[in-house]
């Protein structure tokens, strides 16, 4: 069974940072291309970076220069470190394959105040 847990969201101010992390299970990690998607509320859910198996790496334009995607393969895990927060990156953060190939897991929220 496919799982994808998201976590280390939470509330920052505007200008701050944080790391949000993916853990899977229940597929090859290490041969998909992965990836994170937000939610704003009222939004439709939004491709925010990529990342291939060899750590080939792609972004919103929103997001470029502000956010890092990585991966650890050997921990089945994805990571996405996040700086210079805006009011505007206000999201449920997501992550499954490229191809969303998965079901979505739970999230993890974060909020960035003004």
């Amino acid at each position: 069974q496919v799982q994808l847990v998201e976590s280390g969201g939470g509330l920052v101010q505007a200008g701050g940072s944080l790391r949000l992390s993916c853990a899977a299970s229940g597929i090859i990690f290490r041969f998909n291309t992965m990836a994170w998607y937000r939610q704003a509320p009222g939004k439709q859910r939004e491709l925010v970076a990529t990342i291939t198996p060899v750590s080939s790496t792609d972004y919103a334009d929103s997001v470029k220069g502000r956010f890092t995607i990585s991966r650890d393969n050997a921990k089945n895990t994805m990571y996405l470190q996040m700086n210079i927060l805006k009011p505007e990156d206000t999201a449920v953060y997501y992550c499954n394959t490229k191809s969303m190939r998965f079901d979505w897991g739970q999230g993890t929220q974060v909020t960035v105040s003004s």
